[in-house]
């Protein structure tokens, strides 16, 4: 198998000051939306409908029974963007120890790309990280907000990052298996759109 050079960017926000909110879609067309009720179905649906074509595979091979506990766990969260009721992209909220929230998954589905959604979405799904522990009992107040972004990644997820004020921490380059993208619709003779 084939390999290719992948560079891994680590940002983070140390205070929610350091959110720089991008300005809202006009009108009421896009709405954001957290789903409360764990669903492996859809998370699995979103996970693959925004990471197909740009080699999201790690969770793919994910049991219905880990997709249920992973998405179980006190202070997991999922806000889905939804444009005039379809949705359009989502932000996975990992809570982790001592007041870290880690921004795990965000992106668009790809025929929803380039409409100015990813802004408004990132920037609600990074206050939602910074207010959690008002949802979540027992949860310690908010300290630290991280992602990672790599070189697979969308062409202007980096930028979206920096202009809502995440600054970087780690960059690593390492060598990873070529895999084909599986598209969005993984098993599929074709993913062709029109």
């Amino acid at each position: 198998m084939s390999t290719i050079v992948v560079t891994t960017w680590s940002l983070e926000q140390t205070s929610p000051a350091d959110l720089l909110p991008a300005a809202a879609p006009e009108g009421d067309a896009v709405r954001v939306v957290r789903s409360e009720v764990p669903s492996p179905e859809f998370s699995r649906f979103l996970y693959a409908s925004v990471g197909g074509d740009i080699r999201w595979t790690d969770r793919l091979s994910w049991s219905y029974d880990r997709w249920q506990g992973y998405l179980e766990r006190p202070g997991t969260e999922t806000w889905v963007a939804y444009d005039r009721g379809t949705p359009a992209g989502y932000v996975e909220l990992d809570p982790q120890d001592d007041g870290v929230v880690e921004i795990a998954y965000f992106g668009l589905i790809p025929s929803f790309r380039g409409r100015r959604i990813g802004g408004h979405l990132l920037s609600y799904g990074a206050a939602r990280a910074w207010d959690l522990a008002e949802r979540w009992d027992g949860r310690p107040p908010t300290k630290r907000v991280w992602l990672h972004t790599c070189s697979l990644d969308g062409e202007h997820a980096m930028a979206n990052y920096q202009r809502r004020g995440f600054r970087l921490f780690d960059t690593k380059v390492e060598e990873e298996s070529d895999i084909s993208a599986p598209g969005p619709w993984p098993g599929s003779a074709s993913d062709t759109r029109p």
